[in-house]
């Protein structure tokens, strides 16, 4: 049975950073859909119903009247939603499809691999599992230019102070000596990665971001010996 394409309107537009906004979509009255957090969304604006683009949801199944995401000026409808989305706008919203999930069990550790924009799911993943409390252990990996690139950057740090099992860690590629950046440098590599690897056994790996990246991750997944039930992709190009 074919999903339901619901009309629905701009609530509110934050713009996190220049060239990155989240747009929260009001859901019609009645509607409560039932579905996962890390699944995504897909939108169209009525004018162009034949222009669709997929977004991974940056609000978790936790967040009910509304579904967010976060959006970077990149192609056609990035630079429109950016550029120009506004609260009142609408949007036609294909309802939440998926398997890139949270694996919720107490002795997990969730081992989270990100690059620009591909951050934005991990907050779901993060804001669920703190409000409910949750023992999973949650590790965000994730890799900006530089510091004023890094998406969420409060929140993920509050996220930090409420939730033990949470760590959010910044590697900048290009930091520039103004940034006065005290963090780590250089891309995501392996020893980093493996340096946060306890028990491999009961490790997830997820990576999200652009393809290099990705493939980079699935690729060390595999030289660990670890099986692929043990790893999740989202590629954004």
């Amino acid at each position: 049975m074919a999903k339901e394409i619901l009309e629905m309107p701009v609530e509110v537009a934050t713009l996190e950073l220049p060239d990155t906004k989240t747009i929260r979509l009001k859901w019609p009255d009645g509607h409560s859909p039932d579905f996962k957090t890390g699944q995504f969304i897909t939108l169209y604006w009525p004018d162009t119903p034949n222009y669709k683009r997929a977004y991974s949801l940056s609000s978790c199944a936790l967040d009910r009247g509304f579904y967010e995401v976060t959006v970077k000026r990149d192609g056609k409808m990035g630079t429109r939603i950016v550029d120009w989305a506004k609260p009142g706008d609408k949007f036609f919203v294909i309802p939440p499809v998926g398997k890139f999930l949270p694996v919720y069990e107490p002795n997990k550790h969730l081992i989270c691999v990100a690059g620009g924009s591909g951050v934005t799911p991990f907050r779901a993943f993060v804001r669920e599992a703190t409000r409910r409390k949750l023992a999973t252990k949650i590790t965000v990996l994730y890799s900006v230019r530089q510091p004023k690139d890094i998406i969420f950057n409060t929140e993920f740090r509050e996220l930090e102070k409420e939730n033990p099992c949470f760590q959010f860690h910044v590697t900048c590629t290009r930091p520039q000596p103004t940034d006065n950046w005290a963090g780590r440098t250089g891309r995501i590599d392996a020893p980093w990665i493996k340096a946060h690897i306890t028990d491999l056994a009961n490790t997830v790996f997820y990576a999200c971001g652009p393809n290099a990246l990705v493939e980079f991750a699935e690729a060390l997944v595999f030289e660990l010996g670890a099986p692929k039930e043990q790893m999740k992709t989202e590629k954004w190009g």
